[in-house]
């Protein structure tokens, strides 16, 4: 039982915090162009229509998912400050071409699509930093610990977006760099910028950043990925095997997690666009305003989730959490007898707007250029009679719109964060990589698969059906939960090692 030094420990928590920032990077080099990225599509490539731009979206999570599992393997067998170094790296890279998509002569959407993959590949890093994690903090320590990851990566999807506001004073035109033909502007600059901080983190990885594994109890261990040291230098603790079981259930349950958090977000604009008659304007404004605070009110559930884990234990706070989402989803669903306004001025006009379900279910940062037909002297508003449904399904009225707004951002950070914690302490002193490689794709793809669910029920049968088989998913996932209760416990208490 030899007690950790001052020393190792100040050295270890340093390490952490490298980590931190390493995940608040990774959320920055996503969100940071998220609100440009359709109107520098426009202009340099005007062959691009809004279904590319969902490629574009969503090539970030694909790159993403293959990563994740790749970095993972790496980071079990070699010392982690490699793949961490490698896969900045190539964030770095990618943002570089991303600032001269502009140049080649044509394809220049494909070249903007490969950008974004490639900066999703570089984020599959997030494996490599929570396996890190969860094997350098003790059983105490790893709540707190995860809940400052998910938070770190939280204010990173919040501040993106604010980065990118403070560049668009640089203006469309901005300066060029004839010398290397590089442009200075509100699209490019961004993402440069992001590319510095990259480069500040990998300065960082090699100046500070230090190997270092304590097990459950937090007595300090010796580590496989540190240099010079074999395979064979694990402690007799990770004696034991995993339960394949609960770790196969943790990961279908962020997949849920994620899935449903995905669809909240996407379907915000159409939505409140079909039911309160709002602009596209309005919508993109109102909806950021709510996602900004939705941000906020997360990174504060962080910050009290750590402390009420202690008193009521990671599984409890899970289950309340899916609970939380499903009342959230629940409220979503209409009730009433009002109906949401029609496009009847289009019928008057005998011109019936060109509503393309692809074009009106993405993400609010690409509503803002949708075309209208050259006849039009004002937008259309309401619910499209391209949706039949519009004609007998109840309106949701605002007030039911903005509690679920609050329930879903107060249930999604406590199930993010408790799904990671539980992973992490159910894996014990195994190598994590792999693991948390798998958990994080699963991520990826339910980020993926949300929006593609969402467009094509609510776009054909409506929000009733919408959440309504949303709200089947979480019951299904909290069934699942209450099979697998008793198996989430952490790998040393499984073996006797340690009292829950």
């Amino acid at each position: 039982d030899v007690v950790e030094t001052q020393e190792h420990y100040k050295s270890r928590w340093r390490s952490i915090w490298i980590m931190y920032l390493t995940m608040f990077l990774s959320s920055v080099g996503f969100s940071i162009v998220i609100m440009s990225v359709w109107p520098y599509l426009q202009k340099i490539d005007p062959t691009a229509d809004a279904s590319f731009l969902g490629w574009i979206i969503a090539s970030y999570s694909i790159g993403q998912m293959v990563a994740s599992p790749l970095f993972g393997l790496w980071s079990n067998y070699r010392p982690r400050r490699e793949p961490l170094v490698v896969s900045t790296a190539i964030s770095v890279a990618a943002n570089c071409l991303y600032a001269y998509v502009h140049v080649p002569h044509s394809h220049n959407k494909y070249y903007m699509l490969t950008a974004r993959a490639l900066v999703g590949f570089g984020a599959g890093n997030v494996a490599v930093v929570r396996s890190y994690i969860a094997g350098a903090t003790s059983l105490t320590e790893r709540t707190s610990a995860m809940a400052n990851t998910s938070a770190c990566q939280a204010v990173g999807f919040i501040l993106g977006p604010v980065f990118q506001t403070c560049f668009t004073l640089i203006g469309e035109e901005g300066v060029t760099w004839e010398l290397i033909r590089l442009q200075l502007n509100m699209y490019t600059t961004p993402v440069l910028f992001g590319a510095l901080l990259g480069v500040i983190n990998i300065v960082l990885i090699f100046a500070i950043f230090r190997e270092h594994r304590v097990d459950d109890m937090g007595r300090q261990c010796k580590s496989i990925n540190s240099e010079g040291e074999e395979n064979d230098a694990l402690d007799q603790d990770t004696e034991g095997n995993v339960d394949h079981v609960a770790v196969v259930a943790l990961n279908v349950l962020f997949f849920v997690i994620l899935f449903v958090f995905a669809v909240f977000e996407t379907i915000a604009t159409p939505l409140t666009m079909d039911m309160y008659s709002w602009t596209r304007k309005e919508a993109v404004f109102y909806n950021g305003i709510i996602l900004s605070v939705i941000g906020i009110e997360s990174v504060i559930v962080f910050m009290v989730v750590k402390m009420l884990s202690k008193k009521t234990g990671e599984r409890a706070i899970l289950h309340g959490g899916l609970l939380i989402v499903l009342v959230g989803f629940f409220i979503l669903l209409p009730w009433g007898k009002k109906l949401p306004n029609i496009q009847w001025q289009e019928i008057k006009n005998n011109s019936i707007p060109r509503t393309v379900p692809t074009e009106m279910l993405m993400p609010f940062w690409s509503l803002q250029e949708v075309q209208l037909p050259s006849n039009h002297t004002a937008e259309p508003v309401g619910c499209p009679l391209t949706q039949s449904w519009c004609l007998n399904t109840p309106m949701v009225y605002l007030a039911q719109y903005l509690s679920s707004d609050v329930l879903i951002g107060l249930g999604y950070p406590v199930c993010n964060v408790m799904s990671y914690t539980l992973y992490s302490k159910i894996l014990g002193p195994k190598p994590q990589g792999v693991y948390m490689g798998w958990l994080t794709a699963s991520g990826s793809g339910a980020r993926i698969l949300g929006p593609v669910f969402v467009s094509q029920i609510y776009t054909h049968l409506g929000p009733r059906w919408a959440f309504s088989l949303i709200c089947g998913v979480v019951v299904v996932s909290l069934l699942l939960l209450e099979i697998v209760y008793k198996r989430l416990i952490a790998f040393s208490v499984r073996y006797g090692r340690m009292q829950e």
